[in-house]
């Protein structure tokens, strides 16, 4: 009779869950010793990041970059695990938030090959021209006027200070960014790299353009070098032409009487090149 009470159902259903609850116990005080532990070794200061190495920069201040990684990098995770910690620092975040602040950095590499250390390599863009807003104005240049620099791809990224006419070449359109702040943004990416080609070969034929302007209907506006204090003449296309088309008509008609001799003799007094029409090319003079 013993025997069978003390294998009774009910019983052996409150032995198991006894057992199932020491189990749980077991479980989290092990949990509990494992993350303790673990929270010890990674706080270790042998594992942890104590040193920034930044190179590359030439322009970005290293202070600036070296607050960013040092507020991401400042705390714990669960507060258990610091983020110092060389395994577990926040490596992406860094990345990005250092590529959405600094819009001047092209390439950036975050490693820690030394422990202790954390090396970032940044590769800065270099500043080949200038974006100055969605129109242009012809009064001669304002030291008001913003402008942000572009680089080789047509990426706008820093404000630029002032600089006197000539030193860059200028770009202006509407773009699809705040134009508060177009940083952050290409322009016209499609085209761009057509447009700078463009640029050149013209400077090859004796041709200085200083203004690249695309108007809200796609027609782009080429206004060339002028000796006076207001802009030059301009050449107008359209921005979907064929661009060797557009250098054939151009040099067919500078090497054509009478625009060879007056443009020539009376530049200053030529108006516009129109390249709008196929081979047909309309010019004017004051």
């Amino acid at each position: 009779m013993q025997k069978s009470v003390l294998n009774s159902p009910r019983l052996l259903r409150f032995k198991k869950k006894r057992r199932t609850i020491l189990m749980r116990k077991i479980f989290f005080l092990f949990f509990i010793l494992v993350l303790v532990g673990l929270s010890f070794l990674f706080r270790w200061k042998n594992l942890n990041i104590s040193n920034i190495k930044i190179t590359g920069n030439k322009v970005i201040e290293t202070k600036a970059i070296e607050d960013i990684v040092k507020e991401n990098i400042t705390g714990y995770y669960f507060y258990f695990f610091p983020k110092t910690n060389f395994i577990i620092y926040p490596q992406s975040k860094i990345n990005a938030e250092l590529m959405s602040k600094f819009k001047r950095i092209k390439d950036i590499s975050i490693n820690n090959k030394n422990i202790k250390t954390l090396d970032i390599s940044l590769t800065e863009r270099t500043a080949l021209y200038t974006y100055c807003g969605s129109s242009i104005d012809l009064i001669p240049e304002s030291q008001n006027q913003k402008c942000y620099f572009i680089d080789e791809d047509g990426y706008i990224f820093d404000e630029a200070p002032y600089f006197s006419e000539g030193i860059y070449l200028k770009f202006y359109g509407i773009i699809d960014n705040n134009e508060e702040n177009p940083s952050g943004s290409y322009f016209f990416p499609s085209y761009f790299k057509k447009l700078i080609t463009l640029k050149e070969t013209l400077n090859k034929i004796g041709i200085k353009p200083v203004a690249f302007f695309i108007e809200d209907n796609k027609d782009v506006n080429v206004f060339l070098s002028s000796s006076s204090t207001q802009i030059g003449p301009k050449i107008i296309f359209k921005l979907d032409s064929d661009f060797e088309k557009i250098i054939e008509n151009l040099q067919s008609v500078l090497t054509t009487e009478p625009f060879q001799t007056d443009f020539k003799n009376k530049y200053s007094s030529l108006l516009y090149i129109d390249l709008r029409f196929g081979n047909k090319v309309y010019y004017k003079f004051k």
